[in-house]
């Protein structure tokens, strides 16, 4: 079976050391007390794929659970906030800007989703935007599940991030 991921110049490269193991190959949170505060945002999408009648009802507002996009919006930007609860290594982090929009996309058929979050920090926020883009996606998929229990959830990732030591990154165009 061949690899449907691409290769980039970063998966060539030769790895960093894992900053999330110790000497000893424990499991640690880094110490980023001594990194300068920098303004840091990243850029993660998703999608959800369904029938053309489950986009169309939930695009009409005629699901039994009410407001399907408002709830999934609403859920996206919360997760955002309590990433730091949920994935037990990353840092808590003064968020300044948490968007989530859900795009209805036709040809999918389904809706994409985008997040972008944004904070004045010593660490990024990737873990965050794509936090919010899978709540966001699992929110949505649980408000129209007695329309359509099968809803595909798919490629989830990050789009792009900047600021911090490592610098700017950008997916590439094909994933």
């Amino acid at each position: 079976m061949s690899n449907i991921f691409p290769k980039d110049a970063e998966s060539t490269a030769t790895p960093a050391p894992l900053t999330h193991l110790d000497a000893a190959g424990e499991a640690q949170m880094v110490d980023v007390s001594s990194k300068a505060q920098t303004i840091r945002k990243a850029i993660a999408v998703g999608r959800v794929r369904m029938r053309a009648e489950t986009l169309a009802a939930i695009a009409a507002g005629d699901t039994p659970k009410g407001d399907v996009l408002g709830t999934a919006r609403l859920a996206g930007i919360m997760a955002a906030k309590q990433t730091a609860q949920l994935i037990p290594l990353c840092h808590p982090l003064p968020l300044q800007k948490v968007e989530v929009h859900l795009e209805a996309d036709p040809n999918l058929p389904g809706y994409q989703i985008r997040a972008e979050v944004k904070t004045k920090a010593e660490t990024g926020v990737e873990m965050e935007a794509l936090t919010a883009v899978s709540i966001a996606a699992l929110t949505l998929y649980d408000m129209a599940k007695a329309l359509e229990k099968s809803m595909q959830i798919e490629g989830i990732h990050l789009v792009s991030k900047t600021g911090g030591k490592s610098g700017d990154y950008q997916a590439p165009d094909v994933l």
